[in-house]
Formats: C-alpha cells, structure tokens, sequence
C-alpha cells in the first residue's frame, strides 16, 4: 500500500470545508493518508477558524510566523510529508464530488504526475468586479483533459497535481520566484527535460476563489514579469505564447513600435478590463506590452537565443 500526503497551503482563507470533505474520501485510498494544512502568515480572523483542524485525526494545522511565498511554503510541505504520493491543493479548492480520491487512486499507475484539472462555476458571479477572473478561468484555464493531454508539461499546473513525493522533492519549485506565477510552469519545464511523463485527467477541482479584477490584474502582472525572469535567467518559456509572440515582434524590429502604439491606449484597454463586458483579447495585448516592457533592455545571449 503506497501513502497519501495532501498539502494544502493555507493563505487568508478558512480551509475547513475543504479538509472536512478530504477526511470524508480518505477511505478510497487504499492506504495512509495525512492531510497537511500550513498557514503562510494569514491575518488572525482566517487562522482562528483554522485552528481546530489540529485536533482531528490524520490532520496537520501549523502556522508560519510569517509569509514565505508559494514555492516556499508547497517545498516545507513536501519535505514534512511522510507518504509516497502527494497531492497538492490549492486553499480556495472545492472538491467535485465524492469520487475525487477514488479517481486518483484508480489512476495511479498511468504516471508519476497526474493533473486533475481545474473547473469554474457555470453561471456567472452576481459581483461585475468577478467577472473577468471567472471568465478568464471559464475560457482559458478549464480544459479537458484531452486538450490538455496535447501539451502534457506545457499544461501542467500544481493545484491539483498529484506527484510521487520523490519526482517531487527532486526538483523542488524555485523559490526565487517569490512574485505570483509561474512555478508551475518551470516545474513542468523540468519535468520534460527529465523525460519523466505527466498524465492529465478529468478529475478537477472547483476554484472557489474569485478576485476582483484589480487583484487578478495585479497578479497578471506579477506572472509576466516571473516569465520574463526565467527567460532572462535560464533561457526559459520561449515556446509560451506569450513570450513567443514577444520574440517574433523582436526579431521583426517592430516591438518598439507595439509598445508606443500599446501606450496610447492603455487607459482605454484598463477600463475594458475592469468594465461589466471585458474583453480577453484586450488581456492578452496588456500581457504582450507588459513583457515587451521587461525584455525592453535584455539582449539575449547565444545560449538564450538557442532555446
């Protein structure tokens, strides 16, 4: 029997729904499972309601003095872990049924990396500051499995994720990426040069965790500028679309010229985005200007042009 560590870290948000609705399933791994909640330096009305989960059995509660960021805190996790296979959620995760564990536990021998996927609500939230976050999660982020398949290390993303702990503790998240974003997408990146395979399944969680949109924009933000981080540093991320486009505007001499013509009507694209009726494609052009912008003063070395 192969042991189940799920971790969950915990950031201004009562996880208790969540790990109460784990405990109920735990039955369907034909093994030990612990479940590992530890709290990044949340505001004390979030930890309070959290504190009780130390008492229950096969649960770990325990808070950080102070925020550590989220490769940190998912890293602590692993290492305290005592079981062979981790699962690692997100806080603001809903499971979908009362069949999620069994689906996991069912498909452990097609990879030592299976990704469940992530889904939104069908109807649209009553707050119009929602609304982009949800349809952002609603058109790009909730694919089907097979979709997803195509681009199996390329699509892989952490909440979600279930990885054998030794896979995992190999390769680590790199901790400094401390802004949002992207330690997933470097983690898949050395998952495939180690030609170890990743398996994506229609087994996904319920993202309950909506932003408004200055937030979900700040974040955005944050995310290019990590993207632009490793492909400054190690060559990295040429093949997303993003940086992709950026380097072929680069390579035309013509990204200048988007930046100027971008600024003239960034204000206009802003209120777009932060309106009832955003638009993604006007997204899209913000994240283009935004790492058009990092990579303004970067002149690509050899080994970075070769990636």
């Amino acid at each position: 029997m192969s042991g189940l560590s799920i971790l969950i870290p915990v950031f201004n948000r009562n996880v208790t729904p969540l790990v109460l609705a784990l405990q109920a399933q735990a039955a369907d791994w034909d093994g030990p499972v612990e479940i590992l909640c530890l709290d990044d330096g949340s505001r004390e009305e979030f930890q309070v309601p959290n504190r009780p989960l130390a008492a229950l059995p096969g649960v770990s509660y325990q808070e950080l003095p102070h925020n550590v960021g989220r490769a940190a805190i998912r890293n602590r996790l692993a290492h305290a872990a005592r079981h062979e296979w981790l699962l690692l959620l997100d806080n603001d995760s809903l499971l979908p049924d009362s069949h999620f564990l069994a689906r996991y536990a069912a498909a452990r021998a097609q990879a030592p990396v299976l990704v469940g996927g992530t889904t939104y609500e069908h109807t649209a939230p009553a707050l119009p500051e929602l609304y982009l976050r949800w349809l952002y999660g609603r058109q790009r982020e909730a694919r089907p499995a097979a979709v997803r398949q195509h681009a199996p290390h390329g699509q892989l993303t952490l909440n979600n994720m279930l990885v054998q702990a030794k896979v995992f503790r190999r390769f680590g998240l790199d901790e400094q990426l401390t802004r949002y974003g992207h330690e997933d997408t470097k983690f898949g990146w050395l998952l495939r040069q180690a030609g170890i395979a990743v398996c994506h399944l229609d087994n996904p969680v319920l993202h309950d965790g909506l932003e408004p949109a200055t937030q979900f924009l700040h974040k955005s933000h944050e995310a290019v500028r990590n993207l632009a981080l490793l492909y400054r540093a190690e060559g990295l991320g040429s093949d997303t679309k993003l940086l992709k486009a950026a380097l072929q505007l680069r390579r035309w001499g013509l990204a200048e010229a988007v930046r100027a013509a971008f600024r003239l009507r960034q204000a206009q694209v802003r209120r777009n985005l932060l309106s009832k009726r955003p638009s993604l494609r006007q997204l899209d052009a913000l994240k283009l200007y935004w790492i058009l912008t990092e990579l303004a003063s970067f002149k690509p070395s050899s080994a970075t042009r070769s990636k």
